[in-house]
């Protein structure tokens, strides 16, 4: 299989991990509700939405969603392009799949920032009834302005603070207190590996095809 066929199955697979997992949440759960994953107290499946970036960031400005929405689309494109520049140059392997992981879940919050306000009846936060299905345009927000729907929680309570630690003392820090989807997780996988395979990646280098027509052999 060729390696432009190999990554497109990678960031389909992803798309549909993702979209699945937030139709089903958004469908069958009320908003705020919370399931443990395995009987894990700190694992859950905990349904919100937020109107911004990955692990709720937003942006607190009247055309702030629609600013990022329109940036997240120049993004896909720019990254695809990136894509499909590392497979012609035959890029590293590996450096091309963390790529495309991004790639992937950059596409999949997107779907949700433009379409889901289109076809779905309300918004999460608005009402505690389920979501449905709606006729195309007739969801609780216009094109752009969907709200991005997550669900995986894992609250890791790591650290303890004794009671004589200055103003902490007798406190607990949460190790992770953030609600993501499937997107967020394939970004953080490919911005990760990046970063931990960089020297790997740069020592394997990148070649660049030989232009049709001339002998490679030819300085």
């Amino acid at each position: 299989m060729k390696q432009s066929y190999k990554v497109a199955l990678l960031i389909f697979l992803v798309l549909l991990a993702d979209q699945f997992s937030k139709i089903y949440i958004k469908t069958h759960f009320n908003y705020g509700d919370s399931v443990k994953m395995f009987g894990l107290d700190w694992a859950r499946l905990n349904f919100v939405e937020n109107e911004g970036m990955a692990f709720g960031i937003i942006f607190d400005w009247s055309y702030g969603k629609l600013m990022l929405s329109t940036f997240r689309v120049f993004m896909v494109v720019g990254i695809f392009w990136y894509v499909r520049h590392l497979i012609q140059t035959k890029a590293p392997v590996g450096f091309v799949y963390c790529v495309g992981l991004i790639a992937a879940g950059a596409v999949g919050n997107i779907i949700d920032s433009a379409f889901y306000g289109m076809i779905f009846d309300v918004s999460g936060d608005q009402t505690y009834e389920l979501a449905k299905f709606v006729p195309f345009g007739e969801g609780y927000a216009p094109f752009l302005h969907g709200k991005v729907v997550d669900m995986f929680y894992f609250p890791l309570t790591t650290l303890h603070f004794p009671e004589w630690v200055p103003y902490l003392g007798g406190s607990q820090y949460r190790f992770f207190s953030y609600i993501f989807n499937v997107a967020d997780a394939a970004i953080t996988v490919g911005v990760f590996c990046i970063l931990v395979f960089q020297r790997r990646f740069l020592q394997q280098g990148f070649k660049q095809p030989a232009a049709q027509g001339n002998d490679p052999s030819i300085a």
